[in-house]
């Protein structure tokens, strides 16, 4: 049978079952055939606005029933859906938006409301090309698009990715507009599973849900896995949670002691962790049965090709710690994704990095070492220092800033600020919390600040933010 769009694939699922839910948010449940009517009126208040194939659609909306439809809508536009933060401060706003050109951009559920009177009959088919925009702040603290080098279009007869059921039930706690969240409930709703949709992220009401709406899957990233460990025993066994059949985690690293109790929890069969980047030019996938016998890694390399590579770019060997570079293929012939504001960081061959460091032991099993050199990963949510020292930068008594990461047993890292003003002295933490809100979403802005009078950057201004950390661990 010939590929379908995405379109038509939740068409087919609302004909073949218009009753079954499809979507629960905070505030309410809707049926397949809700679903459908919603993002077509959806589709057409866009359409109105001057939406057309091609055209990139900008979503800021929370982790709401509306999010979705307007993601559908696009696809049935043949648009392309590039979510946001619902959060999200003006100015950085403002450089996706000119950076993506969008053509609409949906921050109101309200917007769509607007549409309650539209018709919501069956609209032309269409295939989104990419099928999806995501965004990233980048190692130099400018955003940057990822676009998916695939089209929206699926072959109806094949099973689902990632483990997920047809017809299932597939839990989701996770932001929306983050790339895993957002590939791991568009696989489970082209599934044609119940969507459960989490608020701002609570860890006994997540095991309410799991007991109400008896998924079989879920995604999760530690800091999740972590608060909700940490609740009473009392707590936790309170609630059913023995529908769970797949837990995913990923988007940042796991501690192995925090994975060995979701092992003894769960079970080793449904504990299952995927390395990759939203470029998905290479991915590795692990069984907790597997990492059992193989503590601390994120798996073998399934899809594309990775390897270690030292600072001169030879390639390294079994045991030694290096960058890792990723291809998609050999010759090339394969394109995952493609940067809009950025280029990769590339090696002859095809090779790219996404900065992150590692090594393979002897039977090619992959272990991270850090993530990136830079980055700090606050609740498995990138957060890049240049982007942070830029709006720091601006406050009128600040002369330079260094950004760096310091371990935080709930969020796995916190952003820690060291900012060198004239005199040495502090700024007022309520001045500079009112500073930092209109430049930065409130995960990147630092939980913690320390003030110096000694300049953080050498002549060319350069800072390593390295020995920073080291001095401070």
């Amino acid at each position: 049978m010939p590929m379908i769009s995405y379109a038509q694939r939740i068409s087919n699922h609302a004909a073949a079952d218009p009753d079954r839910a499809a979507i629960t948010d905070e505030h309410r449940t809707v049926t397949r055939a809700e679903l459908q009517s919603l993002a077509n009126r959806t589709a057409r208040v866009l359409a109105a606005r001057g939406v057309v194939e091609g055209d990139n659609v900008t979503i800021g909306l929370p982790n709401r029933i509306e999010f979705v439809a307007a993601v559908i809508a696009c696809w049935k536009l043949g648009a392309v859906p590039q979510p946001v933060s619902a959060r999200l401060p003006e100015r950085e706003l403002e450089a996706i938006i000119e950076l993506a050109n969008s053509k609409v951009v949906v921050r109101d559920v309200a917007d769509l409301a607007a549409g309650a009177d539209v018709d919501d009959g069956p609209l032309p088919d269409a295939v989104s090309r990419p099928w999806k925009a995501m965004t990233s702040g980048g190692s130099t603290g400018r955003p940057k698009l990822i676009l998916a080098g695939t089209p929206g279009e699926i072959d109806p007869d094949a099973l689902p990715g990632l483990q997920i059921r047809l017809n299932g039930t597939h839990m989701m706690p996770g932001p929306l507009y983050h790339n895993g969240p957002f590939v791991w409930s568009t696989t489970a709703l082209l599934a044609g599973n119940h969507l459960v949709l989490g608020g701002k992220f609570d860890a006994e009401r997540t095991l309410q849900l799991i007991d109400e709406h008896k998924p079989d899957s879920m995604y999760v990233v530690p800091t999740m896995m972590a608060r909700i460990w940490k609740l009473p025993l009392s707590v936790r066994d309170r609630y059913d949670v023995s529908s769970l059949k797949v837990v995913w985690h990923l988007a940042a690293p796991c501690p192995p002691w925090l994975k060995e109790a979701w092992i003894e929890w769960l079970g080793a069969d449904a504990i299952w962790e995927l390395y990759a980047g939203t470029e998905a030019q290479s991915v590795t996938i692990i069984s907790g049965r597997e990492w059992m016998e193989h503590r601390g890694t994120v798996g073998k390399t399934l899809a594309g090709e990775m390897k270690i590579v030292g600072p001169d770019g030879e390639d390294l060997p079994a045991g030694e710690v290096g960058e890792i570079f990723m291809r998609s293929s050999a010759d090339g012939s394969v394109k995952t994704y493609e940067y809009v504001g950025a280029e990769a960081k590339t090696l002859p061959g095809g090779w790219e990095s996404l900065g992150d460091m590692g090594y393979m032991d002897a039977d090619g099993y992959l272990f991270l070492s850090d993530r990136q050199t830079d980055m700090i990963l606050v609740g498995g949510s990138n957060v890049y220092p240049a982007e942070v020292e830029a709006a720091l930068d601006e406050h009128p008594h600040v002369k330079s800033s260094a950004v760096i990461g310091l371990p935080d047993d709930d969020l796995g890292s916190r952003v820690h600020a060291i900012i060198h003003t004239d005199d040495g002295k502090p700024i007022d933490d309520d001045e500079m919390r009112t500073h930092l809100a209109d430049r930065l979403v409130r995960y990147k802005t630092p939980r913690t600040y320390e003030y110096t009078d000694e300049a953080l950057r050498d002549d060319a201004g350069k800072v390593r933010r390295s020995a920073l950390r080291d001095e401070r661990l």
